[in-house]
C-alpha cells in the first residue's frame, strides 16, 4: 500500500503500484525514491510514517516524518520550524552511533519539509513495561549499562536530548540493544547555549527542575533517564512517586520487587532536585557503577591465599603410627616446658591454684590420645 501525504486528501490509502494519489493527484514518491505505507504518529508539529526505500533492491524499511505543524501562532510555528531543522542535524551529527538512528534525508517536497530517518525495528519501553510488567533490577542495571554509553557520545558532542522517557527508547529486535529516538527537542550545549534560558521542552514527568525553566544542561538528561528507572520499577507516574509535601522520592514504596541499596543510592543521586547534587557527567555516574560492579562480583577474602584451583577437593591424607608419635611427644615436650615448678617464694601471690601434671600423668594422657586416635584410623603402618 502507499499512503498520500498530503494532509488534507480524503483518501490517502493508495495500492503500492501507482506514484499518484488517485483521489488528491500528490505525488507518492518522495525524492522518487521513498514511499509512505501508513502513519505511525502525529504530534503538534507533524506526522510520522512507516515507509520503504524503492531506490535500494531489498526495499529496507525507514521512517518519514513530516513537518507540518498544528498549533497557531508566529512564534509557535518558528519555534517549530527551529526544532524540526535543528533534529536534521542533530541526527546527521549522532547517527552513526549504532544506537542512534541514521538521517537518510531531509529535504523539502511540495512545501513541506521531510526527516528520513532509519526505522528501529522493536518496541518501545513504555510497550515493554505494558506487555511484560514492571521491570526487575537486573534489567534496570543493563539499561543504565546499555544507554549511558549513547548518552555520553550525546553529550562529547555538547547535545543535550532533552526528552529522554520510555517512549523514547526502543529496544531493538534484531539484537536486544536499545535505542535513543526523537532527538527533536535535542539542544546544542556549545558556546554561551548552556548559560541561555530557553524553552521548556520535554514530557513533563520525565524532565528536571531546571529544565522547566528553560536551563537545561547535560545533567538534566540523567534526570530523566533516572525519572525512566523508576517508571519502569513501579509502572507508576514519576510524578506519583514523588511526595510534594515533604519534597523527597518514595518510589521503593511503590516497587513490585525490592531492589539493592546500591541501586537505590545510584537512582537518588540522579533524581536529585537540585542539580549540584545530581551526577554532573555521565563519566561521574559510569565510575559509580563500575565500582558497585566491582564489588559485587569481588569475593569474600579467604583465610589462606590460593596457589592454584584443584579440579577436585584434595584427598586427606591419614597420618602413620611414626607422624602421630612425632606429633605427640612434640605436644609432650611443650606442655612440660609450659609447666614451670611452682615457686616457694613465700612473698608471690598464691593465684595459681591448679598444680601442673607429673610426667607420668602426661605421658599416660598421650598415650590415651594416641590409642584413641588410632583406634579411628585404620591405617597400616609404614
Amino acid at each position: 500500500m502507499s499512503y498520500c501525504l498530503n494532509p488534507h486528501c480524503p483518501k490517502p490509502k493508495n495500492p503500492d503500484d501507482v506514484k499518484f494519489c488517485r483521489t488528491c493527484g500528490s505525488k507518492l514518491l518522495l525524492k522518487e525514491r521513498y514511499r509512505a505505507i501508513k502513519p505511525i504518529g502525529q504530534g503538534g508539529f507533524g506526522k510520522t510514517f512507516l515507509a520503504v526505500d524503492e531506490d535500494k533492491p531489498s526495499k529496507p524499511r525507514c521512517v518519514i516524518k513530516q513537518f507540518y505543524p498544528q498549533a497557531q501562532g508566529t512564534n509557535t510555528i518558528a519555534k517549530a520550524v527551529e526544532l524540526f531543522n535543528q533534529e536534521a542535524v542533530q541526527l546527521d551529527e549522532l547517527g552513526k552511533h549504532p544506537q542512534i538512528p541514521e538521517l537518510l534525508a531531509y529535504f523539502t517536497q511540495e512545501d513541506r519539509q521531510y526527516l528520513v530517518q532509519e526505522f528501529i525495528d522493536g518496541q518501545n519501553l513504555a510497550q515493554e513495561l505494558a506487555h511484560r510488567g514492571a521491570f526487575s533490577e537486573t534489567q534496570i542495571w543493563q539499561l543504565l549499562n546499555d544507554l549511558l554509553s549513547v548518552l555520553q557520545f550525546c553529550h562529547a558532542r555538547h547535545i543535550i536530548h532533552r526528552d529522554i522517557k520510555p517512549e523514547n527508547i526502543i529496544l531493538r529486535e534484531s539484537d536486544r540493544k536499545l535505542v535513543l529516538v526523537d532527538f527533536g527537542a535535542a539542544k546544542s550545549a556549545t558556546g554561551t547555549a548552556l548559560n541561555q534560558t530557553g524553552t521548556s521542552i520535554g514530557s513533563p514527568e520525565y524532565v528536571a527542575p531546571e529544565q522547566m525553566r528553560g536551563r537545561a544542561v547535560f545533567a538534566s538528561d540523567i534526570y530523566s533517564l533516572g525519572a525512566t528507572c523508576i517508571n519502569l520499577l513501579t509502572v507508576r507516574s514519576p510524578f506519583d512517586s514523588y511526595d510534594t509535601n515533604n519534597g523527597t522520592w518514595v518510589w521503593q514504596q511503590y516497587l513490585k520487587t525490592p531492589v539493592s541499596n546500591q541501586l537505590s543510592r545510584i537512582l537518588n543521586k540522579m533524581l536529585e532536585s537540585i542539580p549540584i547534587r545530581r551526577y554532573q557527567t555521565v563519566d561521574e555516574l559510569l565510575n559509580d557503577l563500575n565500582q558497585q560492579s566491582q564489588a559485587a562480583a569481588t569475593p569474600a577474602i579467604s583465610a589462606k591465599p590460593l596457589t592454584t584451583q584443584p579440579t577436585s577437593p584434595p584427598a586427606v591424607v591419614p597420618k602413620t603410627h611414626s607422624q602421630i608419635d612425632l606429633e605427640l611427644e612434640q605436644m609432650k615436650t611443650l606442655f612440660l616446658g609450659k609447666a614451670q615448678p611452682q615457686n616457694n617464694n613465700q612473698n608471690q601471690p598464691k593465684t595459681q591454684s591448679i598444680q601442673p601434671s607429673s610426667k607420668s600423668q602426661i605421658d599416660a594422657e598421650l598415650e590415651e590420645l594416641k590409642a584413641k586416635y588410632l583406634g579411628n584410623n585404620n591405617t597400616p603402618n609404614q
